[in-house]
């Protein structure tokens, strides 16, 4: 049960409409357009944590992108309200992951995506290991 109520303290939702500029010819989302959404979604879910990629970078600390998977199975629409839920799923030594499941307004699951970032020193350009700010918050 305690590791259940940890999962649940990692999950986080954020909305976001689809624009008509985010469509293609065929009135769908475009498929790029999900990266944007999950760091959207990302960076929210840190900023519950009271975790800031402003302070972040403040201190030296980069977190890029080193891997971005996503299987999808329905296409958003334009005007479409979807809700990305974001679950922090890994936190150990230089890395951190995110999974999302993207629904729309009906709750019918959109997409599935996971990211890997790394943390980076600004300075040389080199992992580092996760800040103690973000192990004193984040246990997995």
């Amino acid at each position: 049960m305690r590791n259940e109520q940890k999962s649940e303290l990692l999950e986080f939702s954020t909305k976001i409409r689809v624009r008509y500029a985010e469509t293609d010819q065929m009135g769908f989302c475009y498929y790029g357009n999900y990266a944007s959404y999950f760091e959207v979604a990302r960076v929210e879910a840190l900023r519950e944590l009271n975790i800031n990629y402003k302070e972040l970078e403040k201190i030296g600390v980069l977190l890029p992108v080193k891997k971005f998977e996503i299987t999808y199975h329905y296409p958003a629409k334009y005007d479409d309200l979807l809700e990305i839920r974001t679950r922090i799923v890994q936190l150990k030594g230089v890395r951190i992951g995110f999974e999302y499941k993207t629904y729309n307004e009906e709750g019918v699951l959109l997409n599935e995506a996971y990211t890997l970032l790394v943390f980076v020193s600004a300075a040389t350009q080199k992992p580092i290991p996760a800040p103690a700010e973000f192990l004193n918050i984040i246990t997995i």
